[in-house]
């Protein structure tokens, strides 16, 4: 896929109605590291997100995800904002920021392992979307905000 094809959109929170929302991805970090985890089929990395669930609230998505994921087991989370991937047709999500202090084991998933990372890896599984997100987040915490507080 090439990035014309692909376009990737930010937007504040109350812009997009939460009923669109079918993503969490969460941007995470653990002490002065960020955290990325490694799908056993793939040999990529990737931010933690996935799916949300049928009756499940985004927050929620986000916490389980991160946990499933992650193995985080104490977090501090917060909204960024709504982003969309639109090719053919759009997607919205979520995007979150966690600072991450408890991990247990990774839980049976589709996770092989997580990694720390002082800056993004250069082998990314969604090499046209993550870079954008990861930048956004980055950006808002350099900007001075407290997404935490």
């Amino acid at each position: 896929m090439h990035s014309e094809d692909l376009k990737v959109s930010f937007y504040a929170a109350e812009e997009i109605n939460d009923s669109a929302l079918r993503f969490a991805v969460i941007v995470a970090r653990y002490e002065s590291s960020w955290v990325f985890c490694k799908h056993k089929c793939r040999t990529t990395w990737e931010v933690p997100g996935g799916h949300r669930e049928q009756g499940e609230t985004i927050l929620d998505a986000a916490k389980r995800e991160l946990f499933e994921e992650t193995g985080a087991i104490a977090f501090d989370l917060a909204p960024v904002c709504v982003y969309s991937v639109k090719r053919e047709d759009e997607s919205f999500g979520m995007l979150f920021y966690a600072q991450i202090s408890a991990f247990e084991p990774l839980p049976d998933s589709e996770m092989e392992r997580i990694g720390f990372f002082a800056d993004m890896p250069d082998e990314l599984t969604y090499p046209l979307i993550q870079p954008l997100l990861f930048e956004r987040v980055t950006c808002t915490l350099e900007d001075g905000y407290d997404l935490l507080s």
